[in-house]
C-alpha cells in the first residue's frame, strides 16, 4: 500500500526538497532553525487553519514534507511539541483570544513549548497526578505547585502547557485544567535536566512553587483538562510517525553498512533478524497510511496509537540491540578517549542502543497501551485503580 499523491503533491515535494537542500547545511542553532522554517511558512503545515503565517496543506503533502524532511537529514525539531501537539489543541479547544495569541508565534518559531503532564508518582497513570493550581481571582491568575519529570526540552522552552489539579479533594480524571503556564518565572519555576545513561540530558525535572499561570489562559475552561488532555494525546501520533520511521529507516541502513564491514552480515542468523527488521519497517509503513486514511469505527481509531506506540517502540529496541551484535567486541569502545571535561563519548549505533531501551516506557509504557487495546478495542473489563 502506497500513499496516493497527485502531480500537484509531487511539484510540492521537488519544491519542499529544493528547500531544504538549501537551507540545511546553513550551520543555524536550533532555535534560529525553527525562526527559519517559521519564516519559510513550514510550520503549521497541516493545522487545517491558515492565517498565522503558515502555509496550509492537506494530508498528502503533509505526509510529503516529513518524508522529505527527514530524509534531508536536517536539524532535530524543538518547535515540534508546540506545532504538532498544543497547536491542533488550541484549534479544537482553544478560545479565539487563546488562538491569536499563540499560534502565531508558534508558526513563526519564536516560542517553543514543553509538555507538563508526567510526574513521579504519575508517569503512565496519568490521571494520578498532584500538581495543584489554586485560583487566585484578585491577582487574576492560578498559582502552580508541584513537581513534572521527563519534561523534554524544558530547558529551552519558552512555555509550558501543564494538566494540574484545580479542584482541591478531586481524584483521577476529575477536577483537572489544562493550563498554558510561562516559563520565564525565576524563583516560581526551576529546571533540573535529567541526565541520561547516553550522557545527553533531553529530559528534565520541573519544579512549580507557586508559578502563575493567567485565568484566560485555561484551555477548554476550568475542569475539563481531561477531556483536553486526551484530546492532545491523539493528535501525539499522527503523520509524524511517518517521518520517525524514515529516521528509523536511516538507522537500520546504518546497521547494515556496520554488518557488512565487520563480517557479521555473513552470519545467516544476522541476515535473518536485518530482513525481519526491514519487512517489520514496511508493515508499520502501511499501518501508519492504513491509519491516517481510516474511516473506521471510533474503537479501532481510539486503539490505533497505541498499536503503532507498541509496534516501533520494540522494533526499535531490537534494532539498537541488533547494531551492537553486529559491531562485535568493538561496540564496547567508543569513539574518543576517555578525558575528564568528556568521559565518554558515543557513536551513533551506541547513542542508539541506549537510547533505545526508554522506547517501551516513554509515551506510554507499553503495559498502558496494551490496556488500552484491551479496554477501548477489545471492550473488556476495566483494569482496577487503586
Amino acid at each position: 500500500m502506497e500513499f496516493g499523491v497527485t502531480v500537484e503533491d509531487e511539484a510540492f515535494r521537488a519544491e519542499v526538497r529544493g528547500w531544504l537542500a538549501e537551507c540545511v547545511s546553513g550551520g543555524l542553532d536550533r532555535r534560529d532553525w525553527e525562526r527559519t522554517l517559521g519564516a519559510a511558512g513550514w510550520i503549521g503545515l497541516g493545522w487545517g487553519e491558515d492565517g498565522y503565517g503558515n502555509r496550509l496543506g492537506g494530508l498528502s503533502r503533509q505526509v510529503v514534507w516529513a518524508e522529505e524532511y527527514a530524509r534531508s537529514r536536517a536539524p532535530a525539531r524543538t518547535g515540534h511539541i508546540g506545532e504538532n501537539l498544543l497547536a491542533p489543541t488550541l484549534i479544537a479547544h482553544g478560545s479565539e483570544e487563546q488562538k491569536s495569541r499563540f499560534l502565531p508565534a508558534i508558526a513563526s518559531g519564536d516560542e517553543l513549548w514543553c509538555q507538563g503532564y508526567s510526574e513521579p508518582g504519575a508517569g503512565s497513570d496519568l490521571a494520578g497526578i498532584r500538581t495543584e493550581a489554586v485560583r487566585d481571582g484578585d491577582a487574576g491568575v492560578y498559582r502552580v505547585t508541584g513537581q513534572k519529570i521527563w519534561t523534554s526540552l524544558a530547558h529551552e522552552a519558552d512555555w509550558c502547557f501543564v494538566l494540574a489539579r484545580t479542584e482541591a479533594g478531586s481524584r483521577r480524571h476529575r477536577g483537572l485544567s489544562f493550563l498554558l503556564v510561562p516559563m520565564d518565572q525565576p524563583g516560581r519555576i526551576e529546571v533540573r535536566p535529567i541526565r541520561q545513561m547516553t550522557g545527553t540530558s533531553e529530559f528534565n525535572e520541573v519544579f512549580f512553587d507557586g508559578a502563575h499561570a493567567r485565568v484566560e489562559h485555561v484551555v477548554g475552561g476550568e475542569g475539563n483538562g481531561w477531556q483536553v488532555a486526551m484530546s492532545l494525546l491523539g493528535f501525539e501520533r499522527g503523520v509524524s510517525t511517518l517521518a520517525q520511521q524514515i529516521g528509523f529507516a536511516q538507522e537500520l541502513g546504518r546497521v547494515v553498512e556496520a554488518a557488512v564491514s565487520t563480517g557479521a552480515a555473513d552470519d545467516p542468523v544476522v541476515r535473518d533478524r536485518l530482513v525481519r527488521q526491514w519487512a517489520e519497517l514496511r508493515v508499520m509503513r502501511w499501518n501508519a497510511l492504513r491509519t491516517l486514511g481510516s474511516s473506521a469505527d471510533q474503537a479501532q481509531v481510539q486503539g490505533a496509537p497505541s498499536v503503532a506506540k507498541l509496534l516501533w517502540g520494540r522494533w526499535h529496541q531490537r534494532l539498537g540491540e541488533l547494531a551492537m551484535r553486529v559491531r562485535g567486541a568493538g561496540a564496547a569502545v567508543g569513539p574518543a578517549d576517555w578525558s575528564a571535561s568528556a568521559p565518554y563519548e558515543l557513536d551513533e549505533l551506541q547513542h542508539l542502543f541506549l537510547f533505545s531501551r526508554a522506547d517501551t516506557i516513554y509515551g506510554g509504557s507499553d503495559e498502558v497501551q496494551r490496556t488500552i487495546i484491551a479496554e477501548r478495542v477489545l471492550g473488556l473489563p476495566r483494569e482496577p485503580k487503586g
